[in-house]
């Protein structure tokens, strides 16, 4: 049975079964931070464009069967138009690959995290007219951050209003459900910051809003 379009993986059926365990140790060996393989080995099955696609799609599901910590039931769920070589090949460098692929999107975090909240302050002040119309009265949140990138303070300001502070809130919640994760990355120190901040909002909304 040849798989529909869209469904995971789906571009991988036109590989030959024999080349399958090769091109996902290489794809896995990217995505650990070496080489990607090479569009040159496989330029008889897929045309440049299908490559990139193949490339991002296998990267992406091994991203996220091991960051979700998917099953292998649910794995073998997103898998099962493939034939079953392919599957079996998949299956194999998860298994064997897991810890390699966790510590790399552990190292993807700690990059993201690099920029690091110093300090943040802020202003409330009431917004009386604009262009179109005469009388507003609507406040505004002046929020005011240093933030410490590759170790210069650099200084960001940015102006909301209630609905803008709300999605801020929004953000910060669910920034806060990776709590665990923070911990285990050493980054307690930012992330209480960041509730911090969370906390702050909330009181604007529910001081000067409600």
């Amino acid at each position: 049975m040849e798989p529909e379009e869209g469904t995971p993986l789906w571009r991988l059926q036109k590989l030959p079964a024999e080349l399958g365990l090769q091109l996902l140790h290489k794809i896995i060996d990217g995505i650990c931070g070496r080489t990607y393989p090479l569009y040159q080995n496989y330029q008889n099955v897929w045309d440049s464009t299908e490559w990139m696609h193949v490339l991002e799609d296998i990267t992406k599901f091994f991203k996220a069967a091991v960051g979700k910590n998917l099953s292998d039931e649910e794995i073998s769920q997103q898998l099962n138009q493939l034939n079953s070589s392919h599957q079996e090949a998949i299956m194999k460098c998860l298994k064997s690959r897991k810890d390699e692929i966790k510590q790399a999107l552990l190292e993807e975090i700690v990059d993201i995290s690099s920029a690091q909240l110093q300090d943040f302050d802020w202003q409330l002040k009431l917004a009386l007219s604009s262009d179109k119309i005469a009388t507003l009265q609507m406040p505004l949140l002046n929020l005011h951050l240093d933030v410490k990138e590759n170790g210069e303070v650099k200084p960001y300001s940015v102006e909301m209003s209630k609905e803008e502070l709300q999605n801020l809130i929004n953000s910060l919640e669910a920034a806060n459900k990776t709590v665990p994760l923070c911990e285990l990355l050493q980054l307690g120190d930012e992330m209480s910051l960041c509730r911090n901040i969370h906390q702050y909002a909330a009181f604007f909304i529910e001081k000067f809003w409600l």
